[in-house]
């Protein structure tokens, strides 16, 4: 009870929606490899002619100086970026950025509050912050410890690489 997690809801019965066209494994003479990635259901997902995606911090509880936090937040997406066909920019649009980014502490008024250390640190709404634009870009929770879209972390964990599940996630969603 103790594990940080992730806002959003756990996977219920394991079930990766990709559909027939993407198993939930791949056998061969050699070996047997089984993905654990999920999407949300009906997999929602950014239109085919929308890879270029903005994102602007509109309001925020001052976590980090604004200089650390852009660079954190570029590596971040940049991460996504080398696995698939997105592109990210910061916009001071606001309102029109296609991403809104805020750090926010106990009842935000979003109807779902943060409850403190060791319990939700944050979430993300569908279309440590890399597992949080895995779930902007449609992923949902990886049954696999070592990705970067399983729900928890233990507390003094680092993840900041994806992993090869979180790569195969995201190219099964936009293949």
């Amino acid at each position: 009870m103790m594990i940080k997690r992730c806002g959003n809801p756990d996977i219920i019965h394991h079930t990766n929606t990709a559909g027939n066209e993407h198993k939930h494994g791949h056998k061969s003479d050699n070996f047997h490899m089984v993905a654990h990635y999920s999407f949300f259901q009906g997999m929602p997902k950014w239109p085919s002619d929308k890879t270029h995606l903005t994102y602007s911090f509109p309001s925020a509880v001052p976590v980090i100086g604004l200089e650390e936090l852009r660079s954190i937040i570029s590596r971040a997406f940049q991460k996504w970026a080398d696995v698939s066909q997105f592109t990210f920019e910061e916009t001071t649009g606001g309102a029109q950025a296609d991403l809104r980014i805020g750090f926010y502490r106990s009842d935000h008024g979003d109807g779902f509050p943060f409850d403190g250390p060791g319990n939700v640190l944050a979430h993300a709404f569908q279309p440590e912050i890399v597992h949080e634009i895995g779930h902007l870009l449609g992923l949902g929770h990886s049954m696999d410890r070592n990705a970067i879209m399983f729900s928890e972390i233990p507390a003094g964990t680092v993840k900041r690489e994806l992993n090869q599940d979180d790569i195969n996630g995201i190219r099964a969603l936009y293949s």
